[in-house]
């Protein structure tokens, strides 16, 4: 089936391709202020976007940027939705849970064929009982991943890229961006494929700015940001930066010392802190803070994606 051409993110949806009444997200998402003293003692106001709240099963980045995209597919008549993710993809569970709530046949392109004939995971075991159908491939293969969807079985369902990061994608995170709009100086938020970054920097004003954190080493996301935004919108857009070395060792891995950080954390502020995306952010605020890379008065904003 030939792909329909991506809608206009500023027009009003089609009441019968919308996916919010069926899956009744919840925005806009509260901030919460956190009173810590490893951030008061430099002067930073520290509030977190609980973006986590906006859906149970598809929290934060998960739904804006798969909204667009499921409203896309419903609007094309696909039968399905294929998408691509490693061993412990959240937007695999997302897009999972998203295709049992709409009635979308779902299949997942995993990285890594040695998972084949494995027990699951706790990840990809949500998603086998989501109906998600999982196909694994390896890690050669992955990388080029046009051909992937037709070997999978999949080649008439909506392709969602990895992540969930294409134009339509960033119109979405750039909602979160309008909502911070006037209520802090710097937002941050974790990075895996920088469609989140990319949006949310276009939709904060002016005077405000986006602090990205990779989970993953090797340094690719500033050139990907860049050839995101100018998809979506036909050039750079707001004040943007990375902040490299707090991946941890690698996407999905947890050592004992940031575990530590965040049940600590979460015990301090009644908060449970995700570890792959989350943990990782706050950690590095309260590095980048304790080195004086925000001034004193400076209101600093944690995007919470998702959830444990």
């Amino acid at each position: 089936m030939e792909r329909p051409a991506d809608p206009d993110p500023d027009s009003d949806p089609d009441p019968d391709s919308d996916p919010d009444p069926v899956l009744r997200p919840r925005p806009p998402s509260p901030l919460q202020e956190v009173r810590d003293e490893r951030f008061d003692r430099h002067g930073v106001r520290l509030l977190l976007k609980r973006d986590d709240l906006v859906h149970p099963e598809l929290p934060g980045n998960k739904w804006r940027k798969l909204a667009p995209n499921l409203r896309a597919a419903l609007a094309g008549g696909y039968p399905g939705l294929v998408t691509f993710g490693g061993a412990y993809s959240n937007h695999l569970r997302a897009t999972a849970a998203a295709g049992r709530l709409l009635g979308l046949e779902t299949v997942g392109i995993v990285r890594g064929d040695e998972l084949a004939g494995q027990p699951l995971n706790e990840s990809l075991a949500r998603c086998a009982a989501d109906g998600m159908r999982l196909h694994f491939v390896t890690r050669s293969a992955y990388r080029d991943k046009t051909e992937l969807p037709a070997r999978a079985g999949a080649g008439d369902a909506y392709v969602v890229p990895e992540g969930g990061s294409n134009a339509l994608a960033l119109h979405g995170c750039a909602e979160l961006g309008r909502e911070l709009r006037g209520g802090c100086d710097v937002v941050a938020v974790a990075c895996g494929t920088g469609g989140t970054l990319a949006g949310l920097a276009a939709g904060l004003a002016p005077d405000q700015r986006a602090v990205g954190v990779p989970v993953v080493g090797g340094g690719f996301l500033e050139a990907e940001i860049r050839s995101l935004q100018a998809a979506a919108f036909g050039g750079p857009a707001g004040d943007w930066s990375l902040a490299e070395g707090y991946a941890h060792g690698g996407y999905a891995r947890v050592p004992r010392e940031l575990a530590a950080f965040a049940a600590d954390f979460g015990s301090r502020h009644g908060l449970p802190v995700e570890r792959i995306y989350v943990a990782k952010l706050l950690w590095a605020l309260l590095d980048l803070t304790g080195a004086g890379a925000f001034p004193r008065g400076t209101t600093l904003t944690a995007v919470v994606t998702g959830r444990p």
